[in-house]
């Protein structure tokens, strides 16, 4: 299978329908490229989640919004292709006004990406477990989720409150509310503070929610079994892969450097053989060689 033929499956967002409605649980890592979600495919992944933080991060930039909708959508869309599995896609505020989030819907359901998220902060967007967040009005907001919702054909619309480090969780819990009147699939609440604050929102917001378990954040790091019985359905890690890479290519480049050679870090390496196992290599070379053969015919 590569992904210069067409996919015969369902769109994602389907699927990915499919899974909230039959009410099963997901965790999703966070990838940043191609290389990176095969390796979360081939660990078994069912659905996998691009980190606006990890994206822009892998770019070399901080996370305040400096991507730009072409940018990670050509990502998405690379990812998509060579996963061919669910894929949530973090957007940021959208990208601009109501009409600006219908078309990145758009654009993120054409590149077959399976879920878009939004949240409601104010441009330029911050971290979300950083302090100095600040948020829109709510009802500036459900504006922008009922867009979402009006232009998607099958795409899942993720709607993030940020209001929990601004305004407190009873705000969060009415922004929450409010979104899902709006039309959002599934609510994202923000940052946290403590395993009773993600037990009292599922209780106060019935539906489909979404817990973050970054590092070093606002809140605790709940395994996703227990936040799957507090009653979240979907669980992201997204900055993970990104933290992990980072450490161990950081190290390898000092050693480099410093000693000349990659000797030291063999064992550690994927081989010529794992690599182009996980990146299909023998399956481009055969659709290659079979069309050479259709050509002698």
């Amino acid at each position: 299978m590569t992904w210069l033929t067409p996919d015969p499956n369902e769109h994602p967002a389907k699927r990915f329908r499919a899974m909230l409605e039959a009410g099963e649980t997901i965790l999703a890592p966070g990838v940043f490229n191609g290389l990176t979600a095969l390796l979360a495919r081939r660990a078994g992944a069912r659905a996998i989640y691009l980190s606006g933080a990890a994206f822009s991060a892998s770019m070399g930039l901080p996370d305040v919004g400096l991507f730009t909708l072409d940018e990670i959508q050509r990502t998405a869309r690379q990812i998509v292709r060579v996963t061919r599995i669910p894929l949530i896609v973090d957007a940021d505020t959208g990208f601009g006004g109501p009409l600006n989030v219908m078309r990145a819907v758009r654009e993120f359901e054409g590149a077959r990406s399976a879920a878009i998220q939004i949240e409601d902060q104010e441009d330029p967007k911050r971290c979300g477990h950083l302090d100095g967040k600040r948020v829109t009005s709510a009802e500036a907001f459900a504006e922008k989720v009922a867009a979402a919702a009006s232009a998607r054909e099958h795409l899942v619309v993720i709607a993030r409150t940020d209001a929990r480090a601004t305004h407190g969780f009873d705000e969060a819990v009415r922004r929450g509310l409010a979104y899902r009147e709006a039309g959002a699939d599934v609510i994202f609440p923000e940052a946290l503070e403590t395993e009773e604050e993600f037990a009292d929102y599922a209780r106060a917001v019935p539906g489909p929610l979404l817990a973050n378990m970054t590092e070093f954040g606002k809140g605790p790091m709940l395994p996703a079994q227990r936040l799957f019985e507090l009653g979240y359905r979907i669980v992201i890690f997204p900055v993970s892969a990104a933290r992990v890479a980072a450490r161990a290519t950081g190290a390898f480049y000092e050693e480099l450097l410093r000693d000349g050679t990659q000797s030291d870090w063999l064992d550690r390496m994927t081989t010529r053989e794992e690599l182009y196992e996980l990146i299909g290599y023998d399956e481009y070379a055969e659709l290659d060689r079979s069309l050479a053969r259709r050509r002698e015919v």
